[in-house]
């Protein structure tokens, strides 16, 4: 078995099943332990004001629309999170590999345009974040070394993915791919996970607040 065929099979299942089962476990933690029925009647609804939490914090509050520090960091999030999710499920290569490794079918991938044009604004909303984490003395203050983990190894993979975009040279498609794997087993057990625990923080939060009678 030689090196690209081992990190296509079974490193990529080992790496994948880290990432779905202690990604369920996480989730699952956070759902199901921990959690005490409030007793007081409610003031409000809670599930409008989780609704109204998630769908109404996309844009800044009104309260700090006014600071450009805070449409810095929103169109920078924006620019990566976005950027990400069209290269991550629409590049041309991973169209491919999502067709033959995990679902059997595929879709129309972006034009070799659009993989830059989406590579662009990923790349210069996590740099500009990243860079943040440096120079803003309050943000430096509360980041983690897992924070800047998380953002040198998404910065990495998206560079090696960048490099091996044309498929000839059987290295960096083989390093790529590594790099893939070790960002798979990292991500349960990192920041990583606000992915997919955002809409529940948020939602909690709101729905506290709905059930209280008050907006976040």
């Amino acid at each position: 078995m030689t090196l690209i065929q081992l990190l296509e099979g079974p490193l990529w299942k080992g790496s994948a099943a880290i990432f779905v089962v202690f990604g369920i476990w996480r989730l699952a933690v956070i759902l199901f332990t921990g959690r005490t029925r409030a007793k007081a009647k409610p003031a409000g609804s809670p599930f409008v004001g989780s609704v109204r939490t998630i769908l109404g914090h996309f844009l800044p509050g009104a309260a700090i629309r006014g600071h450009g520090k805070t449409w810095f960091v929103t169109l920078a999030g924006y620019s990566f999170h976005i950027g990400l999710f069209a290269l991550l499920l629409f590049a041309a290569p991973h169209v491919t590999f999502i067709r033959d490794k995990i679902l059997g079918v595929g879709w129309a991938p972006l034009p070799r345009w659009g993989f830059i044009v989406a590579a662009e604004f990923a790349f210069a909303g996590l740099l500009a974040l990243w860079v943040r984490r440096f120079v803003d003395p309050v943000v430096r203050l509360i980041s983690r070394p897992d924070d800047h983990i998380a953002a040198g190894l998404t910065f990495v993979v998206m560079l090696t993915g960048c490099m091996a975009l044309g498929q000839q040279s059987v290295f960096l498609r083989g390093l790529h791919l590594g790099l893939v794997e070790i960002w798979l087993v990292y991500f349960p057990f990192s920041s990583l996970m606000h992915t997919f625990t955002w809409p529940l923080s948020r939602g909690l939060t709101g729905a506290m607040a709905g059930r209280r009678g008050t907006r976040m």
